[in-house]
């Protein structure tokens, strides 16, 4: 869990999104971009402009919570826990830390080269997991997405060398057959802009056993990798409109 974050901040950091949700669902419908300012290089929407608006009400929203290791992700979801109109996914790390007795996240912070394939594989699994489950409330708020493990974390084992070329092409036939073949668009991303320096003294405030061995050299990898995905648009294709969440708290500020 990030470390803790004054009421009256965490109340602005979501005004925005509230706003947002409502908005979709109230007016224009998810899924259209005159609901979502900033919509430029969206690729895919989970519903198009409905055909018959006498279901407009039975439309769902998902909305990704995307940002760095410790960037305040889970404070964001347990702020909308306890929401009747909105469903919080948070992201599968118990799975990611247990599977049938095995701990892959673990070994692939002890040795990446050996381990990044394994746990990549299963991120991808349980994300897809978390993507395709019904969903029963207007809005589902996600911890991360499929993109971001396939765009962020999967690109920078193989960008530091610890993914070789063969597993990073096969993950990567994995995540397009996946997104040609099956619904997990979404609508919104919202991003956390967090600088790396904060979520490394976050980090070492949390208890997570697996993460006492991340460096900030990796934090800060990972942030340059979000920037370009989502700020910058030069690394992949951006699935949703983002808005954006920067600066320390309790002095935040949004972009579209």
């Amino acid at each position: 869990m990030a470390g803790p974050v004054a009421s009256g901040s965490r109340a602005l950091l979501l005004r925005p999104l509230r706003s947002w949700a409502f908005r979709v669902l109230r007016r224009d419908g998810p899924g259209s971009p005159a609901s979502c300012p900033g919509s430029q290089g969206a690729q895919r929407w989970a519903w198009p402009r409905d055909k018959d608006r006498e279901n407009e009400k039975e439309k769902k929203s998902v909305v990704c919570v995307e940002g760095n290791i410790a960037s305040g992700k889970t404070t964001c979801l347990e702020f909308f826990s306890n929401s009747t109109d909105i469903e919080v996914l948070t992201e599968p790390v118990p799975k990611w830390r247990n599977v049938r007795g095995h701990n892959p996240l673990g070994l692939m912070y002890q040795d990446a080269c050996r381990w990044g394939l394994t746990l990549q594989t299963y991120v991808q699994l349980t994300m897809l997991d978390q993507h395709t489950r019904p969903q029963t409330l207007p809005v589902r708020l996600m911890e991360r997405s499929i993109y971001s493990a396939r765009y962020v974390f999967v690109e920078n084992l193989y960008r530091s060398g610890k993914m070789p070329e063969v597993d990073y092409v096969v993950l990567s036939e994995w995540f397009d057959w996946i997104v040609r073949n099956i619904d997990v668009s979404i609508d919104l991303i919202v991003y956390l802009r967090t600088t790396p320096e904060t979520c490394y003294q976050r980090l070492k405030m949390r208890c997570r056993e697996e993460e006492k061995v991340i460096p900030l050299e990796y934090l800060d990898a990972i942030h340059h990798l979000y920037e370009e995905w989502l700020i910058k648009g030069s690394l992949f294709p951006v699935a949703a409109p983002v808005l954006g969440v920067a600066g320390p708290e309790p002095h935040c500020t949004f972009s579209w």
